[in-house]
């Protein structure tokens, strides 16, 4: 069967070509009576715009590109959550991209949006060279949402804000009590922000010799291994502070390996508060990275760029909370019998 056209509407409708379009472009210079005919046609006709002729018209195509460091972090579900509502509700759609399956098979992380014509790029998380987006920021508007790595002029960076996020996690530890906190520090701007920000709230309560860092690769394993070496020092701490949930749950499996009880022998915490933290056999006290509102302010800004090009990159940085939940408590006394 043919597809129906826009003729077809404006026959259905009993309106003008020209009347149909404006419906479809959301235009206020149509009276109330006549867009619900014509949106009652395109319903009945299951019509659907030619996007190429409109791309075409408009110069546009109406596409975002979205790339995303690793699609296997769950904090990115939420920021994205937060991303497509912006985007969505302006008529644009996105283009998912997975950075990391990209530089596995050897192909350029960002040329294939400049060659889909999309309107902007949205960059998730941190990319391993940066420099990658000097080319597509000189032809198209870019955000980077959830990093802090150098970008090139003119590009706005959304995030949270780590060094507030680390100080109330060790700040909640060191008020329950807790000497002795260890950290697994991740990699880039942000596992650095994290790590100077936990070493430097550690310093300021005099804790600062009392503050053991073991560096992890973000994932579970990574998290396993690191609590593992960290457990096994003879000045043991009472708790840990993961650069992630992801990393915080390969802790807690370290801790019930060796014997040890969580929160009664050992205090965990992770960052990002994600959907993995909110399990509720791991009920982890995390950091809310707001990765909603971060997805957002990162579409806020990607749209004023396609409305006013130009201008000098800005820095947005959303504010975190703090989720207790049940893996943290005050350190077990020597010598105490809990049953």
């Amino acid at each position: 069967m043919r597809a129906p056209t826009i003729r077809d509407v404006a026959d259905r409708a009993g309106v003008s070509k020209s009347l149909v379009s404006l419906v479809l472009r959301g235009s206020d210079r149509v009276r109330a009576e006549k867009r619900d005919a014509v949106l009652k046609a395109v319903r009945e006709l299951g019509y659907r715009p030619n996007a190429a002729a409109r791309s075409l018209s408009e110069r546009r195509t109406r596409t975002v590109g979205v790339l995303l460091n690793d699609l296997r972090n769950p904090w990115y579900v939420d920021l994205l959550d937060g991303l497509d509502s912006l985007l969505s509700a302006s008529g644009l759609h996105m283009l998912l991209a997975d950075a990391r399956l990209n530089r596995r098979v050897g192909h350029d992380l960002a040329g294939p949006f400049l060659d889909l014509r999309a309107d902007g790029l949205v960059v998730v998380g941190t990319l391993p060279d940066p420099a990658a987006l000097d080319a597509v920021a000189a032809r198209i508007p870019v955000v980077v949402a959830g990093a802090r790595e150098p970008v090139p002029a003119g590009v706005d960076v959304v995030a949270g804000d780590d060094e507030r996020g680390t100080r109330l996690v060790t700040e909640h530890l060191i008020g329950l009590g807790h000497r002795t906190i260890a950290h697994l520090a991740g990699y880039g701007a942000v596992g650095e922000l994290r790590r100077s920000a936990f070493a430097s709230v550690m310093r300021e309560h005099g804790l600062g010799e009392r503050a053991p860092v073991e560096p992890c690769d973000m994932t579970e394993e990574g998290g396993y291994r690191a609590t593992v070496r960290l457990l096994s020092r003879p000045d043991r701490p009472t708790a840990v502070f993961a650069v992630n949930d992801i990393a915080c749950v390969g802790a807690l499996s370290a801790a019930e390996e060796l014997g040890l009880s969580v929160p009664r022998d050992l205090s965990l915490v992770g960052y990002d508060n994600t959907s993995v933290s909110r399990l509720r056999h791991l009920w982890l006290t995390t950091v809310d990275h707001a990765g909603h509102e971060v997805g957002r302010r990162a579409a806020r800004c990607l749209l004023d760029r396609l409305e006013r090009p130009g201008g000098e990159g800005r820095l947005l940085l959303a504010e975190p909370t703090l989720e207790v939940r049940g893996t943290t408590g005050p350190p077990q006394v020597p010598g105490t019998v809990t049953g």
